[in-house]
């Protein structure tokens, strides 16, 4: 398909806008933090877009693409040759006959190029700065993906302090428990130390996940080329998956992204550079006109040229076959691409579908089980019916629960991150 440069520049404002569109749903809703202390997508987004120094290079490179294609837009050559002939001769007695015989000649020169050769360059320029565009989007969209998983795994990282910190008060609370009963001699001290001990190793998680985040914090920041990130904590909604899309329209739009879209504007170079082989077998003509003066007669005439290279056509068949060769090679790459990308975007989607499920069991079922077993467990382990280590497992099965919860929502998230990345539109409209 091929667009205008008004398609072009619009479809590029809404591939380098959609995710900051699309994950509106990651944005709080109202939140008492500050906007200081908190960071949304669409701010990162925003931040990357202007600041990321990957992105620069393209301006960089357009420059010298629009260099080149001025360059190749100039008519040939203009020479002027100035020829001396009898200069400072030597006479046969020995005598320099000095400028007497000299005869001069001034003439103007160039070729004149046949087979549109200036169109097909500019239009090999024209395909270059069009393919330079379509790779501007597809690696656009690609840092922005990276950007979107690193944010969704901040924001599940976010999620597993909120139940470190739960753990840690679920274990303290235990451990107080436990004290009181071993005071009333009902339970052994090993049950207190063990009860320590599991309030030591909660604390030990809580702090190893902070360090995490205040390491995840300078990464993301990173990509803005921050180093003193000054927000405390990402907002968003690891929670909210939108409707379901069918796969086959997810798979329709996927073939108007970038990454594919590409292949039909590096079909388009290759055309324009085997135009351009096939311009260059019709050999350009030189032309030469002059005026030559001769001292010793002192006459002025007027001088013609013309030069005809021979057998250049067959000379540039290689060209041409190499140029052939290289347009039909796109084609079986595009298709290739494509079978990955069908595979690709599949395989999001199953997982995608696979991760909601399991985040509504454990939502409606599993967890809400295990908390009522915690409670029930709990009692029984204060009336001396159960023992310890049956709360304890108690415990562990519901915030093993809990965070397999947090890790498929998450895992939710990034798949529909990648299946808005590999078809350049909001899964959502």
């Amino acid at each position: 398909m091929i667009y205008s440069l008004r398609d072009r520049v619009l479809r590029y404002r809404r591939v380098t806008l959609f995710l900051i569109l699309s994950f509106f749903v990651y944005a709080p809703s109202a939140s008492a933090q500050s906007a200081r202390s908190e960071l949304t997508l669409n701010e990162a987004i925003s931040l990357t877009l202007a600041e990321n120094a990957q992105l620069y290079q393209f301006s960089l490179k357009r420059e010298s693409l629009v260099g080149r294609r001025n360059a190749s837009d100039v008519s040939p050559e203009l020479n002027l040759d100035i020829d001396l002939e009898n200069f400072g001769g030597i006479g046969g007695n020995g005598e320099s006959s000095g400028v007497d015989g000299i005869e001069a000649t001034i003439a103007l020169s160039s070729v004149i190029e046949l087979g549109s050769k200036r169109g097909a360059r500019v239009s090999v320029a024209d395909a270059r700065l069009d393919v330079l565009e379509y790779q501007k989007q597809a690696f656009t969209l690609d840092v922005l993906g990276e950007l979107t998983t690193f944010f969704v795994e901040i924001l599940e990282l976010q999620e597993l302090m909120v139940l470190a910190n739960e753990a840690r008060d679920l274990a303290q609370n235990t451990l107080e428990i436990v004290q009181s009963r071993s005071r009333q001699g009902a339970t052994p001290e090993s049950e207190v130390q063990r009860a320590r001990a599991v309030v030591a190793q909660a604390q030990l998680q809580l702090a190893a996940l902070i360090h995490q985040n205040d390491r995840y914090k300078i990464k993301l920041a990173s990509y803005w080329g921050d180093t003193s990130p000054q927000w405390q904590v990402v907002g968003g909604d690891l929670y909210a998956f939108g409707q379901q899309v069918d796969f086959t329209e997810l798979y329709q739009r996927a073939l108007n992204s970038p990454a594919i879209e590409i292949f039909g504007s590096e079909t388009r170079l290759k055309t324009a550079q085997l135009q351009l082989a096939q311009t260059e077998s019709k050999a350009d003509i030189g032309w030469r006109l002059g005026v030559r003066r001769s001292e010793e007669t002192g006459t002025t005439s007027f001088t013609a040229g013309m030069s005809i290279p021979l057998f250049s056509g067959s000379r540039n068949k290689g060209h041409v076959a190499m140029a052939m060769a290289e347009r039909d090679e796109v084609a079986y790459k595009r298709q290739s691409s494509l079978l990955r990308l069908h595979s690709q975007l599949f395989d999001a989607y199953s997982q995608r579908k696979q991760h909601i499920n399991a985040v509504k069991v454990f939502r409606v079922t599993v967890i809400p089980e295990l908390t009522a077993a915690v409670a029930s467990t709990q009692r029984a382990y204060e009336t001396g019916r159960y023992s310890y280590q049956d709360w304890i497992a108690a415990q562990q099965e519901l915030l093993r629960a809990k965070e397999t919860l947090i890790k498929n929502a998450a895992s939710a998230i990034l798949n529909q991150a990648v299946i808005e990345q590999l078809t350049a539109e909001p899964f959502n409209r």
